[in-house]
């Protein structure tokens, strides 16, 4: 990635999650995120290598450079926990030993007590039935692994694709953490006729005549399926097309794009990562810096206001909205 930035506003992250291929893109994705770069830490020795680090004690892990003032160390720890199997001793899915447990490498005490308190949280969650067996301990040191490991996904794709697949991880991490989204049947009763049509049909909503178009208030905008937070009001702007539309998401890393052939111009599409629901489509007409507009379908979204953040679940949003009025 390697973004300029000022190097006063950048603080470090160091994560093991197994083969550090896995965990590399993931972060990447995160605005806030400046720099990614997978290698070995908390080893004895110096300059370790793919050849020797596990004799020399070293985990494979990835670290994190970001921008505190736009992305929480809270959010790059569950960005984290999606990505392992946090109860396995011994290694991660095919990989097996030391060198490929799962930590987090605190930098200071500030990310212990956040790491600590998200372990928590996770535990009683229900999520898994086994103990968390992920450890908590202090950075030690950090080497940064051979280039040709570094963004390993972008390099190779298909032979990391083929990996994380066949090692069980993919398929892991959807069962876990997908296993609460509705089947098909369940989301027909769940749902109108128009927001099944528009969620899994790809279908859109009559421009003008829909829920949010003209929304004024503050608050954000989440999966109607599966509760992910995808834009923020203020993002929100009014295109003039009848569909709500806004210039970024809120979570780069709970949308997802790919290209729409279905008409004779080709389209880019909007889905979300965890429900796969049909949100709408992005164009390069929008306002702003990016010049992104992203024209998104009223029927996959449900609205969480302001006020609501802090019971729904979404406090930790509430501060983005820090000259906003609350109306009771």
């Amino acid at each position: 990635m390697g973004k300029e930035q000022n190097k006063s506003n950048v603080e470090l992250a160091t994560f093991a999650g197994g083969c550090f291929w896995c965990i590399q893109q993931p972060f990447e994705k995160i605005e806030g995120v400046i720099d990614v770069i997978a290698g070995y830490a908390n080893g004895n020795g110096e300059v370790p290598t793919y050849q020797d680090h596990k004799q020399k004690g070293y985990v494979e892990v990835v670290q994190v450079s970001y921008d505190p003032h736009k992305v929480s160390y809270e959010k790059l720890l569950d960005v984290f926990w999606r990505q392992i199997d946090p109860t396995d001793k011994g290694g991660q899915f095919y990989d097996r030993g030391p060198s490929y447990r799962t930590a987090i490498l605190y930098h200071n005490l500030e990310q212990k007590n956040e790491a600590e308190k998200s372990l928590a949280i996770l535990q009683e969650s229900g999520r898994f039935s086994k103990p968390i067996a992920t450890e908590i301990e202090p950075f030690k040191n950090f080497y940064p692994a051979e280039q040709y490991h570094q963004q390993y996904y972008a390099k190779n794709p298909e032979h990391y694709q083929a990996y994380k697949k066949g090692s069980g991880r993919e398929d892991f991490l959807s069962k876990v953490w997908n296993k609460e989204i509705p089947d098909e049947e369940t989301l027909r009763k769940k749902l109108t006729p128009l927001q099944f049509d528009v969620i899994r049909r790809e279908g859109t909503e009559p421009a003008f005549r829909n829920e949010y178009w003209d929304n004024k208030k503050p608050g954000i905008y989440v999966d109607r399926v599966s509760g992910e937070p995808l834009f923020s009001s203020l993002d929100k702007y009014d295109s003039g097309t009848g569909w709500p539309s806004f210039t970024q998401p809120l979570e780069a890393e709970n949308i997802k794009e790919k290209e729409d052939t279905k008409l004779f111009v080709p389209r880019i599409e909007v889905r979300s990562q965890k429900a796969d629901s049909h949100l709408g489509h992005v164009f390069d007409d929008g306002p702003g810096p990016s010049g992104q507009r992203f024209c998104i379908n009223s029927a996959a979204l449900r609205f969480i206001p302001l006020e609501d953040l802090e019971k729904e679940g979404y406090g930790k949003y509430k501060t983005l909205f820090k000259n906003e009025n609350i109306k009771d």
